[in-house]
């Protein structure tokens, strides 16, 4: 362990009370392994949109004035004052950022599982992974097969269980297909390429021909682009022969959560037998998992009164699920991370230019095939 650092570089958040998000490059100390737990040198850490939420807070980045501070590279971005007494509960907390990556175990703790690690490139989900080093329980660890290179394990955590978790829901609920948003992201690639093998009929929704192009490369058999004139009328027929009842929505804001509901209600009333001013019995499904579109989320109520809208996280999913559950899902990631559950990058940057302004800018964005990777070493 004597060759261990005794500092590295780690990108930390803060939002002040004065009104400002300051984005830092500190330099920490490295704490030396003990009992279960190894030191990870990392070296790839996806920048997902669940870890904008903490590092940008939000907040408009437009705005943002580069300095630096003990010679490191400072980002600040002025706070509305809405925004602040939202975030009154972070406030001038200088927090670390980057929920998942990948890297080599270069120290172990004295237990015979941590010692088994040592020299293993391994991928973790234990946050505070836009760092170069990192300690964590041997328990976190998913171990990649030999030779696999860091970058394609730094995305095992987030998008695959997603896609996974999605599948699982699914059929937890007694629904059989389903529909997604935002279908063109790593994400959505991840889910076409999982529910061919799984056979589960799936309704893909994209913004462009580009995007649409790309899945059905992929073997994606419906494709519905939202800015074609005849969206719905592409989407109701989708739904139609697939039977899905089941969404997944990546933007959160607008109306498409309700034209996904009016889709699903119109496909149910094309078979039904009688009318009823209450629309259909056939219970329709929408959760909401992501943000990228920030205003309101607005519902035309034309698809009856059986149906529900909330919120789906990975994390509570995972709790629910159980341990075993997780780690049987955590081997299937890890055997096919080339294939079913393979990533791919726009841009990889150091820790140094995750706060430049003009790459911040490109990354608070969050667009499709713009997924961008921190190699905390470069």
């Amino acid at each position: 362990m004597s060759n261990t650092p005794e500092t590295g570089l780690q990108i930390r958040s803060t939002v002040t009370a004065a009104g400002a998000l300051e984005l830092t490059l500190l330099e920490v100390p490295v704490t030396q392994p003990q009992g279960n737990e190894v030191l990870i040198r990392v070296e790839a850490s996806p920048i997902n949109p669940s870890d904008l939420g903490l590092l940008l807070a939000g907040v408009d980045v437009s705005n943002a004035v580069a300095s630096t501070h003990n010679s490191q590279p400072l980002l600040s971005v002025p706070v509305d004052a809405a925004t602040l007494r939202a975030l009154s509960a972070r406030l001038d907390e200088s927090m670390p950022v980057g929920n998942e990556g990948a890297g080599t175990v270069i120290a172990a703790g004295s237990s015979d599982a941590a010692q088994a690690l040592l020299g293993r490139t391994v991928s973790v989900a234990g946050g505070a992974m836009y760092s170069q080093y990192r300690v964590v329980d041997a328990t976190q660890c998913l171990v990649l097969p030999e030779g696999t290179d860091a970058r394609i394990g730094a995305s095992s955590f987030v998008n695959p269980l997603t896609a996974l978790g999605m599948v699982e829901t699914m059929r937890s609920e007694g629904h059989s297909a389903l529909v997604h948003s935002a279908a063109a992201s790593n994400l959505g690639q991840m889910l076409v390429r999982l529910c061919l093998e799984e056979n589960v009929p799936l309704v893909n929704i994209v913004r462009s021909e580009q995007q649409e192009a790309l899945l059905r490369s992929l073997g994606a058999q419906h494709v519905c682009n939202s800015s074609n004139e005849t969206f719905m009328k592409d989407l109701i027929g989708a739904v139609s022969e697939t039977s899905a009842t089941l969404a997944f929505d990546a933007t959160g804001g607008g109306t498409l959560a309700s034209q996904i509901l009016t889709a699903m209600e119109a496909a149910a009333n094309s078979n039904a037998a009688n009318y009823s001013r209450y629309g259909s019995t056939t219970y329709k499904q929408v959760y909401i998992y992501g943000g990228l579109d920030r205003s309101a989320t607005v519902l035309s109520r034309n698809f009856g009164f059986a149906w529900g809208l909330g919120g789906w996280l990975l994390t509570p999913f995972l709790q629910k699920a159980g341990i075993e559950k997780l780690i049987g899902l955590q081997q299937r990631v890890a055997q096919s991370l080339t294939t079913t559950f393979a990533s791919s990058y726009s841009r990889e940057i150091s820790l140094s230019e995750a706060l430049d302004p003009q790459v911040v800018a490109q990354y608070a964005r969050q667009a499709t095939g713009e997924k961008f990777l921190i190699t905390p070493h470069a």
